[in-house]
C-alpha cells in the first residue's frame, strides 16, 4: 500500500486546501490498489473521513465497484461520489445509465464527463445524483459555459463538479472558473483539486497552483473538495 501524505502536509505554501474541513481523496489517485475496493476505501478513510470519490474510470472497473457497494460495506464518509467510467465502456449510454442508477443510496453523486456522453438524456435516470464535470483543454466538449448549459438543458436535475485544474488548462488566469461558478454555482456538489502536467495528467497540487486557484476555491468552501492526486 502506498504511504499517503496527510492532508495537513500536502500544501505548505498557503494551506487553503489543507485547512478545508471537507477535503477527501479520489481512489483514482491510488493506482497500486486499483479494483481492491475494500483496500481503496480503507486508504481513503485513513486520509479523510469527510469525503471520498470512488473512481471506476475504466468500464471494466464498474461491475466490481457495483458488487462491492451491493454488499453494504461500511463507508465512514459524509460525502460519497462515484466517478463513472470515461474509457473502455463497451455498453451504450442507456445500459451504463441503468447500471449507475442501480448504485445504492449511499452514493451521493455520480460524476460524468460531457465528452463521453453520446445520449445524455439517458442519464436522466440518475436524477439529482448525475453530476457533470467541466473538461480540460484536450476535450472538444464540456469546457465552456455555453457547452455545459446545453447539457444541463438535457439533464435539468444534474449537479456540477468544478475541476479547477481543468479550468487552468484552458485559462491560467482562472477567469473561466468564475464564469462557470457564476452560471452553475447553485448546482455545485463538489470540486476536483490537483495540478496538471502539460499532457493534462493529474499530479499533486503545486503551491503556485494553489495560489492561482485560491479565489475560485474560496467560492466553494461549503462543498467537498476531492484531491485527485495523493
Amino acid at each position: 500500500m502506498s504511504l499517503l501524505v496527510a492532508p495537513h502536509a500536502m500544501t505548505s505554501s498557503r494551506g487553503l486546501v489543507a485547512n478545508h474541513l471537507r477535503a477527501g481523496l479520489s481512489t483514482g489517485a491510488l493506482a497500486d490498489l486499483r479494483e481492491d475496493w475494500a483496500a481503496l476505501v480503507e486508504a481513503a478513510r485513513d486520509f479523510s473521513g469527510a469525503a471520498v470519490e470512488l473512481a471506476a474510470l475504466s468500464g471494466h472497473e464498474l461491475p466490481g465497484l457495483a458488487a462491492f457497494l451491493d454488499e453494504d460495506p461500511w463507508l465512514p464518509f459524509r460525502f460519497v461520489s462515484v466517478h463513472a467510467p470515461t474509457k473502455h465502456v463497451e455498453t451504450g449510454d442507456r445500459a451504463l445509465a441503468r447500471t449507475l442508477a442501480e448504485l445504492p443510496p449511499v452514493v451521493d453523486a455520480i460524476v460524468l464527463h460531457p465528452d463521453t456522453l453520446r445520449e445524455p438524456e439517458a442519464f436522466r435516470a440518475l436524477g439529482r445524483r448525475a453530476v457533470i464535470e467541466n473538461m480540460d483543454a484536450r476535450k472538444e466538449a464540456g469546457t465552456t459555459v455555453a457547452e455545459l448549459e446545453a447539457l444541463f438543458e438535457l439533464l435539468p436535475e444534474a449537479g456540477f463538479c468544478l475541476d479547477v485544474a481543468h479550468v487552468w488548462s484552458l485559462d491560467p488566469s482562472m477567469a473561466l472558473g468564475h464564469e462557470l461558478l457564476d452560471a452553475f454555482r447553485l448546482r455545485l456538489t463538489h470540486v476536483h483539486v490537483s495540478s496538471l502536467t502539460p499532457a493534462c495528467e493529474h499530479v499533486p497540487l503545486l503551491g503556485q497552483h494553489e495560489a492561482l486557484f485560491a479565489e475560485v476555491l474560496e467560492r466553494c468552501v461549503d462543498v467537498p473538495w476531492i484531491l485527485e492526486a495523493a
